[in-house]
């Protein structure tokens, strides 16, 4: 395997990940929770990774350009699925709503855009890289939901979750804002 090929394996084992978190997830065991958590770390890891190594290789593709942030996505939606059906608060439901929202108008958007040529004014924001490490950092806590050296893990899970909310609200404000002038023309 070279490092050309590894990015483009990671991102499909990141897919491949989604099947195995819930499987684990469900299991009648009291360890699964835990051990969907380090699944679900395995795969965050691997969003970061596989960018910075696409770039340092200089291994970077169309199709993994295109499947990197479906990917993302998938994994992010089902862990908040999976979290809205494990604690049936009104904050998380509301949460997994905008941020799926979110993700398939900011999608619909880059299609668009680059549809016009115009991707380059709906590219990845700084917002929307804090977004993603607060999302992924609230997920991994909510989907252990334990008790571990007597920190209250599930609020604290329940207040990043909150901040990436409002960094996802954000950060849409911000692409819709920026895209505006660009779409208008084309209206």
């Amino acid at each position: 395997m070279s490092m050309q090929n590894l990015p483009m394996i990671m991102t499909w084992a990141r897919v491949f990940l989604i099947p195995v978190f819930l499987v684990i997830y469900y299991l009648p065991f009291e360890w699964a929770h835990f051990s969907a958590m380090v699944v679900f770390v395995i795969a965050a890891i691997t969003d970061w990774l596989d960018g910075y190594l696409a770039r340092r290789y200089n291994a970077i593709s169309k199709l993994g350009a295109f499947l990197d942030p479906v990917a993302d996505k998938l994994i992010v939606a089902v862990a908040l699925i999976v979290v809205a059906v494990e604690y049936q608060h009104w904050v998380v439901t509301l949460a997994t709503i905008i941020i799926i929202m979110r993700e398939m108008a900011v999608s619909a958007l880059r299609e668009w855009m680059a549809f016009h040529q115009l991707s380059e004014v709906v590219a990845v924001s700084k917002t929307g890289k804090y977004k993603t490490t607060f999302q992924l950092i609230a997920l991994s806590i909510l989907i252990y939901g334990g008790q571990l050296f007597g920190v209250p893990w599930v609020e604290i899970g329940f207040m990043l979750l909150i901040i990436a909310t409002f960094l996802t609200l954000l950060s849409l404000w911000q692409y819709a804002r920026g895209a505006w002038t660009a779409i208008q023309p084309h209206l």
